[in-house]
């Protein structure tokens, strides 16, 4: 199978096995979006949604938000690791807001990236989740479900992203990054991986790791 084969197949296996597709992280608007999404690096979705109702109970604006201090805000969002970091940014991010855009999540990377915090995967979720524009943020499921792939070389996730683009078609960027996520969580993790269930690295993935797995499972 060559690669736009290989490429094909996963675009139309993700898509029987995700027609619809849920957003992983609980948002309203795009201002609670880029909240949940600064929060969800290096902590899970699962416990960014139990946190975010809490600190949005308080604040879900930025004008309720630079009213909190940063310690209040810091106590809240704890459990998502990374606090006195997320929390300088949440307030910071919040304050540029008020004082350049009028309150509201600016719908350019360069302006989302120049705000505290906000690099570009998070700027990649916001533009294409609130805003719909084509984007292909790429988080820890994407960067090996793409080396599991044979789809890139697994270095870096500036590669990683860079290869995806190339290879899939622009208007399916947005559905295709959630679905990726959502395959790699049930089908393809990073531990406790059962190749049986991954249908599409048994089908289009990397021999050598293939042959690596099938050999420490016959150990």
């Amino acid at each position: 199978m060559n690669k736009e084969a290989r490429v094909q197949f996963v675009i139309d296996k993700l898509k029987e096995l995700y027609p619809t597709i849920p957003v992983p992280l609980d948002h309203k608007d795009p201002y609670t979006l880029l909240i949940a999404v600064l929060l969800s690096a290096q902590c899970t979705d699962v416990r960014v949604n139990q946190i975010t109702p809490l600190l949005f109970a308080k604040a879900d604006n930025p004008y309720d938000m630079v009213k909190m201090s940063i310690e209040e805000i810091k106590e809240i969002i704890r459990p998502c690791g990374l606090s006195p970091m997320k929390s300088k940014g949440i307030h910071g991010l919040s304050e540029i807001l008020i004082e350049k855009h009028n309150g509201e999540v600016p719908q350019s990377f360069e302006a989302l990236e120049a705000l505290p915090a906000v690099g570009h995967k998070t700027a990649s979720v916001v533009m294409s989740q609130a805003f719909g524009v084509p984007a292909f943020p790429v988080d820890t499921h994407i960067h090996r479900l793409m080396y599991r792939w044979n789809l890139s070389n697994g270095k870096n996730v500036a590669q990683t992203e860079k290869d995806a683009k190339r290879l899939f078609p622009r208007e399916l960027w947005n559905d295709l990054h959630l679905q990726i996520i959502w395959y790699g969580r049930e089908y393809s993790p990073a531990r406790g991986w059962n190749l049986e269930k991954d249908i599409i690295t048994k089908t289009v993935g990397k021999k050598s790791l293939i042959e690596e797995l099938e050999k420490t499972s016959k150990k």
